[in-house]
């Protein structure tokens, strides 16, 4: 990730945090004019385009903002990586911001893989006990993964907590490798 990604994401943060908005309601924001980025090659190339002026391309996003109803800490922040050329790169910054809203917030995201589908009751103990583990609450992303035999696999960040049968016969065959 580039270092100005992380800046910019830090900065929205900042805004919606101070400012104490709808955290939700941003992220639907940030979503919708994704989507419309997303969605349109013209617009991209509009908002890349070096040789459209600046305030062409603000006055652009107005008239997206006029559609999509965005608030004007959403608006501004979007205006701000179009004047300064990154615009091609919102989708980074969004990705950044929101995991450095989830950190303030104290959330984590973890990757749970298991060798086999947990039941809600299984997954509510098993986020209690990664959230005891991380020390903050966990989002996680439950992933399917049958050659694990049994047992969990845990990231978080880059931290891997492995609990798998697999992992447990690798760990033996190496020490008995080394032994």
């Amino acid at each position: 990730m580039a270092v100005f990604v992380s800046h910019y994401a830090r900065a929205l943060a900042d805004v919606v945090l101070k400012a104490k908005l709808d955290t939700a309601a941003i992220d639907r924001q940030l979503n919708d004019f994704l989507a419309a980025w997303d969605s349109s090659a013209a617009l991209r190339g509009v908002f890349e385009n070096p040789a459209i002026g600046e305030t062409q391309k603000v006055a652009v996003l107005d008239k997206m903002n006029a559609k999509l109803g965005m608030a004007q800490p959403v608006r501004n922040f979007i205006a701000v990586l179009t004047r300064n050329g990154r615009a091609a790169h919102v989708h980074e910054v969004v990705e950044a911001y929101r995991t450095e809203l989830q950190e303030r917030q104290g959330i984590r995201q973890a990757e749970i893989i298991t060798a086999r589908e947990l039941s809600d009751q299984e997954r509510n103990f098993l986020l209690a006990g990664v959230g005891q583990l991380a020390g903050a609450r966990i989002q996680a992303n439950f992933k399917l993964d049958p050659s694990l035999v049994g047992g969990t696999v845990v990231r978080i960040g880059s931290t891997v907590y492995d609990g798998s049968v697999k992992g447990r016969l690798e760990r033996l065959r190496e020490e008995l490798m080394a032994g």
